[in-house]
């Protein structure tokens, strides 16, 4: 890897135990074969599939995570209220309304160079809260110097996924979409230099519907009855994207995805 290049390992939406057991397993080792200069992971699910505790941040960032995104989940455990205002390089959404604890964005040195991670979370079909495009806006404002920017856009829709990286091509370095947990096969670097992906995946258990016990999921389908969702067992698929930037231009170069099973 030359100087000029800057590397971000992105990886997906840690599901449960299980997610947490492959990051450690697979993570420490994907590091050394790929020498990122950037380690992001989506930790939402982290908590029995929903949320994320000050605990499991630690435990994340031991395995190699420089910075921690999250999601609609990000205050499913109620703990976490308190404990986010004091964590460092872990993110909420940033349009949650004003008041809303801890920050979207945050900044910090890799690899030789200032970055910017920000965090942002679609409005359709999920909970309503503000803009994210002109939250987007806003961050980016505020941050004119730095050059290599990653946006977690966290959100259902494929088409406001989308509309997001097309929103922020040539203004960032990558649009990673994280949240369905099912990866997509759009990896690509628009015009403007953006690298973009309509959704990650997740590094959760393979044989699940996205990482939940399929019986139970399927029993709320068949009886529309509310139950418990936990998360399943079983051979766990990790899915990651290394994103590949010019230094000097903050432009992506490249994006690939990074697949591996932990059993």
């Amino acid at each position: 890897m030359s100087s000029e290049e800057f590397r971000i390992l992105f990886v997906a939406d840690v599901v449960g135990h299980p997610g947490r057991e492959a990051v450690k397993a697979i993570l420490p080792g994907l590091k050394r074969e790929l020498t990122p200069d950037l380690t992001v992971v989506n930790g939402e699910n982290a908590a029995a599939g929903f949320g994320l505790t000050a605990k499991l941040v630690d435990e994340i960032k031991g395995a190699g995570a420089d910075v921690i995104t999250t999601g609609n989940h990000v205050f499913a455990q109620k703990e976490f209220l308190a404990e986010l205002p004091h964590l460092e390089r872990v993110t909420r959404p940033a349009n949650y309304p004003p008041g809303a604890p801890g920050t979207g964005w945050c900044t910090l040195e890799a690899g030789g160079q200032e970055v910017l991670v920000m965090n942002v979370m679609g409005r359709i079909f999920v909970e309503s809260i503000d803009d994210p495009f002109r939250a987007a806006d806003a961050i980016l404002a505020a941050h004119p110097n730095h050059r290599i920017v990653l946006c977690d856009m966290h959100a259902e829709a494929t088409s406001e996924k989308t509309a997001m990286g097309w929103y922020l091509d040539g203004r960032v370095s990558a649009v990673v979409g994280t949240h369905t947990h099912i990866p997509t096969a759009d990896a690509r670097v628009l015009p403007g230099g953006t690298a973009y992906v309509t959704d990650v995946g997740m590094v959760g258990p393979r044989d699940g519907c996205i990482g939940m016990d399929k019986d139970v999921v399927l029993k709320r389908f068949l009886t529309g009855v509310p139950n418990r969702f936990v998360v399943a067992s079983g051979p766990v698929t990790f899915n990651s994207v290394l994103v590949t930037i010019s230094a000097s231009s903050g432009r992506a170069t490249s994006i690939q995805r990074v697949d591996r099973e932990h059993s």
